[in-house]
């Protein structure tokens, strides 16, 4: 498989998800990026946007099994993971899997589980397995966590723990559609929903064998200096308590491999990095309170260290 595999793979599921999902395009790529990266993403957007048929849109076009949690308070780990039930015929206890046991699973406002619920994520996020009762069970690969969260409600929310965040890939909001992608919103959605009719493009296990191919996209060593100094960055600035973790660095330098690949190339460019930089580091950094009564966002902040790291050539000219 070459590269050129790679992009005809994304843009078949692009082009499908681009049906229901207007004027979306560089957003369903970047989903498409951590795909090819075994990476989970969150989708930080106002209700309405269409968080819930990008995942499910998704989904079908690659042919995976999908399924749905609505988080809310009184949910409980076992509805996610699954629970061991008594047989009285075998006397003994069987587990019936959770909705976790899936290719691609969407929490649905995932900050409004608590967070007791909101850990029973947390190994089969970062291992890809469940434990329970003292057996460990391997999900299903390809395996996606995408998680959905409304930023402007908070009565009835728990805020996600930073080792919750650190876990997802990198974080994606839609945003509001333009004038004319509204309109044409409108006139698909006329008789029925699109999602409704959509079929698979393509063989969603195939995914397995494209993220060797991007792993195998080449990045020079000025390109990882650029990296780690990025990410140095962010531990020392003034305005933050908490700077970006070695799986943050491992994120980008994963995505931009990704990025590349989409673009047909088997090498890494700056402008990878810096596209993927606040998608991927934003959600992992912590503000002073200080500087959040000042206006000061975790975006802002890494564009602002994208402008000041500079890139040194002199590895590469040595």
């Amino acid at each position: 498989m070459s590269e050129q595999t790679v992009k005809r793979f994304a843009d078949r599921v692009i082009d499908n998800v681009g049906t229901v999902i207007v004027g979306k395009r560089q957003q369903i790529t970047y989903l498409m990026v951590a795909l090819l990266c075994e990476g989970h993403v969150l989708i930080e957007d106002v209700p309405g946007t269409g968080k819930t048929m990008l995942a499910r849109a998704a989904a079908t076009s690659m042919g995976l099994a999908f399924k749905r949690i609505q988080c809310t308070p009184d949910l409980l780990p076992n509805d996610i993971t699954g629970v061991s039930v008594f047989n009285p015929r075998t006397t003994d206890f069987e587990f019936r899997p959770g909705p976790v046991f899936v290719n691609v699973l969407l929490a649905d406002e995932i900050n409004r589980a608590t967070p007791r619920t909101q850990a029973a994520l947390l190994e089969a996020m970062q291992e890809r397995q469940v434990t329970m009762d003292g057996v460990t069970r391997a999900l299903p690969a390809p395996f996606l966590v995408l998680a959905t969260r409304n930023p402007i409600e908070f009565e009835g929310t728990f805020p996600l723990p930073e080792a919750e965040l650190d876990r997802f890939l990198m974080q994606l909001s839609l945003g509001y559609p333009g004038s004319e992608e509204e309109i044409r919103m409108l006139r698909r959605l006329r008789k029925q929903h699109p999602i409704e009719t959509l079929a698979p493009v393509v063989e969603g296990r195939d995914l397995v064998s494209l993220r060797d191919v991007a792993t195998d996209v080449h990045i020079d060593e000025t390109l990882e200096r650029y990296i780690l100094r990025i990410i140095e960055a962010t531990r020392t600035h003034p305005d933050l308590a908490l700077g970006a973790s070695p799986r943050g660095s491992l994120a980008l330098y994963k995505t931009a491999q990704a990025f590349a690949a989409l673009q047909e190339r088997d090498y890494v460019v700056p402008d990878d990095i810096k596209a993927l930089a606040p998608l991927t580091l934003a959600h992992r950094l912590m503000i002073k309170p200080e500087s959040q009564l000042k206006g000061r966002t975790a975006r802002s902040i890494v564009e602002e260290i994208l402008a000041s790291v500079p890139l040194d050539l002199k590895l590469h000219t040595a």
